[in-house]
């Protein structure tokens, strides 16, 4: 083995071992007894429920991630990746069909082999505990359309990057950010609309009592209402939510259909309010433009690596290959990936927080509250995450901190 797939090799070894850890810690953590202010949120028969939640899910992401392991050591140690290139250049002679063939080829690889997981996570552990209700024929075509996507949209991507690699050179860096920024501009803005009817039904909120409050609450704040959609969420689960999309004119609000059904409206309201308080406090422009300042170093570094032939031969190839030495980038590149998500998670704890104390201010905390606890238990949420598992994977902060801040 050369030293760079040694590097490769370990990477992904220490990676496993280092994501393990923090969901054996998470999961320990999720047994211990809640605190106080959580004490009652459970019935005692579910709270033995979300225990059981806890167990399921994590059994099932252990042995996925150690099946993982063993496939990517076994690919790279075999030089698998270096055959496929191989075969792929006896077939096709340009390089951005050679590399289009390659990912295509990895990338679909890579979901047959995750497939069992993806249909027992589906329709064993979600339908055992009552949230699955996708329909296998909802699945298939969710996946169908995904190749489709990925085919036309990661294609067409992937290609004008490479051509420009091919004709740029050292410059590729700087012309394929750009690309990609642009792409990324389009989509935040856009694809709320654009891609998300492909896969569910959006409606206008009907008229009514909630509709008559939002329009109320809007006016009072001078938010310009923008789209405002109903999604058919509960079409593959029961669990409840909401989000907030792009800027300006393009700017949507969608409500989950479960959330209509399981929340009263004051609660609707103090959700929507949470979400509206992300526009009115910059938060998605911020995010946006931290997403860009991220893919910026991303890109930078892939620039100088993409200087290393080793990068290629440590996979298997004889020569120098783009897609060969993108994919060895990654893999080194994913553990370093920590200190990025570290940073940008934490803006995003801090900014729920404060989209949290926006809809407090501006209309009332106390449905805001109920509302949160909802849609927690309702999930059988992990209610006591270890603080490391926060700190480095998630995006809102752990129920018992956004009620503590909240009062």
């Amino acid at each position: 083995m050369s030293l760079m797939l040694t590097l490769l090799v370990t990477l992904v070894i220490l990676n496993y071992l280092v994501e393990s850890l923090i969901k054996i810690l998470n999961y320990r953590e999720s047994k211990k007894p809640l605190h106080p202010t959580l004490a009652n949120l459970y019935s005692e028969s579910e709270y033995r429920r979300s225990l059981e939640y806890s167990q399921a899910n994590f059994s099932l992401a252990i042995i996925s991630a150690s099946y993982s392991l063993v496939i990517m050591v076994i690919a790279l140690a075999s030089g698998i990746f270096g055959s496929i290139d191989q075969y792929v250049r006896e077939q096709v002679q340009s390089e951005i069909l050679i590399a289009l063939t390659f990912f295509a080829i990895i990338g679909l690889a890579s979901d047959l082999l995750d497939l069992p997981f993806d249909l027992y996570g589906t329709f064993v552990v979600e339908a055992k505990f009552g949230f699955n209700k996708t329909t296998p024929m909802t699945f298939i075509l969710d996946k169908l359309k995904g190749y489709l996507l990925a085919g036309l949209i990661g294609g067409g991507l992937l290609a004008l990057i490479v051509f420009i690699y091919q004709e740029t050179g050292s410059a590729f860096w700087v012309l394929g950010w750009l690309l990609l920024s642009a792409f990324s501009l389009m989509m935040f803005m856009f694809g709320t609309t654009l891609i998300l009817p492909l896969f569910n039904k959006l409606k206008p909120l009907e008229e009514g009592e909630l509709k008559e409050e939002i329009l109320k609450y809007c006016a009072q704040e001078g938010y310009s209402i923008g789209r405002l959609f109903v999604i058919d969420a509960s079409k593959r689960s029961s669990k409840a939510n909401a989000f907030f999309a792009g800027l300006g004119k393009s700017k949507t609000i969608v409500l989950f259909d479960t959330l209509i059904e399981k929340l009263r409206t004051r609660e609707i309201m103090a959700v929507l309010a949470h979400e509206i308080g992300h526009y009115k406090r910059k938060h998605t422009l911020f995010g946006f433009a931290l997403s860009l300042g991220q893919s910026f170093v991303i890109f930078a570094v892939l620039g100088w690596a993409l200087r290393f032939p080793e990068l290629s031969t440590a996979l298997g190839s004889e020569i120098q290959s783009f897609h060969l030495s993108i994919l060895a980038f990654f893999i080194i590149f994913s553990p370093l990936s920590f200190g990025l998500d570290l940073i940008t998670n934490s803006i995003s704890r801090r900014n729920e927080y404060d989209a949290d104390q926006f809809a407090k201010r501006t209309y009332d905390g106390e449905p805001l509250k109920s509302g949160l606890i909802k849609i927690a238990t309702d999930s059988l949420a992990n209610l006591s995450p270890h603080p490391l598992a926060v700190k480095i994977y998630a995006t809102h902060p752990p129920l018992l901190q956004r009620l503590t801040a909240l009062n």
